[in-house]
């Protein structure tokens, strides 16, 4: 349940936010309801996201894995919600998105996405546990500019996973609107996957 209420006034301001959000995504985003409470916060936010969009330097979906795995390392059930309809709408296999709260054990990444996955958990950690030897794989595969941008993508997702979480920001159906009803196998809701 959230912690804040998902009614903040209607300014004109949020106005034009509830009408974009409901464009680009169907629906108005919880984030964006609560964080309309402080207008300041939500602009800043807003105009921080679009910025990080226009980053380029690292394949799409392994910025999608990294973020994801950032999420399920913190537990933030909406960025897991959010994250895979995104996912799935960028054309990301399922079995992919399903499997990243249990990676380790799943046979559907490739190398590079599990060092990925990988040191995004590691980054994720109180405190970080990133080793020498994966960043430099990740440098000599990726490229610098890729590495500094899956760097700055787990941070981000750190930011939004861990804004939404101490609000108390749940699942907003988006995962369910991906897949064709009756055809889904029965699946445990996400969980935190944490390596102390």
């Amino acid at each position: 349940m959230a912690r804040v209420s998902l009614t903040p006034r209607r300014t004109f301001f949020f106005r034009i936010v509830e009408w974009y959000s409901k464009r680009t995504y169907g629906k108005v985003l919880d984030p964006g309801k609560a964080l309309a409470h402080h207008p300041r916060v939500l602009w800043a936010d807003l105009r921080f996201e679009q910025s990080v969009a226009k980053w380029n330097r690292l394949d799409p979906g392994l910025k999608a894995l990294a973020e994801m795995t950032a999420a399920a390392t913190i537990g933030c059930a909406w960025c897991m919600d959010f994250g895979y309809w995104v996912s799935r709408e960028r054309g990301m296999a399922r079995e992919k998105l399903l499997d990243v709260p249990s990676w380790r054990d799943s046979a559907a990444y490739t190398p590079l996405e599990r060092d990925v996955m990988e040191y995004a958990e590691a980054m994720t950690l109180t405190p970080p546990a990133v080793e020498d030897d994966l960043a430099a794989r990740l440098v000599g595969r990726l490229g610098e500019a890729a590495f500094v941008e899956l760097t700055a993508m787990v941070a981000v997702e750190n930011l939004r996973s861990r804004i939404n979480s101490a609000l108390g920001l749940t699942s907003q159906g988006f995962k369910d609107s991906c897949d064709v009803p009756g055809t889904q196998e029965r699946t445990a809701p996400p969980q935190a996957v944490r390596h102390d």
